[in-house]
């Protein structure tokens, strides 16, 4: 097991290396300059090559892309263009706010999830189960921005339940977290459902009713229990792609988190914050698949058995 860690460790560093590449040239390809933003209203050439050496922009894009590595590798994310304050000061302020985000909606969506499955397969080809599916589908195919304008028109302007932005309080995270959860929530579900399904076809569970035992004590301890590791892969696997999911939904709620700071810094061309964001959003991705992988290797015997 401990020579599988080490492996799909080593797997990462090449990954982490293409993406940086991709991350530093994706803002570096955008039409615009953070210089625009620093200079006054008929500022001369000379006084933008200033501004440009200064940060280093005015040298080719290998070298620039060199020294950015260089100091990514010793915790160093550069200082901000447009804000003139470090980089790791704005993620660090930033950052909390998507991590409670993400957190909540990652356990929405499985409480919800692993729910509403667990109930469809206990209720399989009713009108239960094609209602929960049919719910589920729907919830899955709805934009998130979307989705957001529509519960805030619904529960903040009409009812006034909860408020329309910002990050005041527990309240003003619900609306937030239903929407960036409910996607997760449909994919759980229906992993959840099949994998119950399939478990209940296997000997063991048939020798279970044979004996006799109460079906919810075999759909609780045994089916549910067996078809939990499908279950457990994705919801790792979704840590990423719901930090990234939140990015859109922080802008409609107007939240201070990564989101919120990745658009404005793309909007002002600021070429170091955009690259930590980006950076931040992909090792998110990175670290669930590998949590992904390590709990299957855990959970699975026959996983072990291949990495001996």
């Amino acid at each position: 097991m401990l020579g599988y860690v080490i492996k799909r460790l080593a797997m990462l560093v090449p990954v982490f290396l293409a993406v940086s590449v991709v991350v530093f040239l994706v803002i570096h390809l955008i039409p615009g300059d953070p210089i625009d933003n620093l200079v006054k209203v008929g500022s001369s050439p000379a006084q933008k090559e200033v501004i440009a050496e200064r940060y280093g922009l005015d040298k080719p894009l290998v070298e620039q892309y060199a020294l950015w590595l260089g100091r990514l590798l010793t915790g160093d994310l550069g200082d901000a263009i447009v804000a003139r304050r470090p980089v790791s000061d704005l993620v660090g302020q930033a950052l909390p706010y998507s991590l409670q985000l993400g957190a909540l909606a990652l356990a929405f969506s499985t409480v919800v999830g692993v729910s509403l499955g667990f109930i469809a397969a206990s209720k399989r080809d009713t009108v239960v189960d094609q209602a929960i599916m049919g719910g589920v589908l729907l919830g899955s195919t709805l934009p998130s921005f979307w989705l957001g304008l529509l519960l805030i028109l619904a529960f903040s302007v009409q009812l006034g339940w909860f408020p329309v932005s910002g990050a005041r309080g527990w309240s003003s995270l619900v609306l937030p977290v239903l929407t960036v959860g409910l996607g997760g929530t449909a994919l759980v579900a229906r992993v959840t459902r099949v994998a119950m399904l399939d478990v209940m076809q296997k000997d063991f569970i048939t020798l279970l009713h044979a004996k006799g035992l109460h079906p919810w004590r075999i759909q609780i301890r045994h089916v549910l229990r067996h078809a939990l590791m499908p279950v457990i892969t994705i919801l790792a696997l979704r840590i990423g792609w719901i930090l990234g999911g939140a990015v859109t939904v922080e802008v409609v709620f107007a939240r201070p988190g990564l989101g919120t700071l990745l658009i404005k810094s793309i909007n002002q061309h600021d070429y170091p914050v955009v690259q930590a964001c980006l950076l931040m959003l992909a090792m998110a991705v990175m670290l669930g698949t590998l949590i992904g992988d390590l709990l299957q290797a855990m959970m699975d015997p026959r996983v072990r058995a291949a990495l001996r």
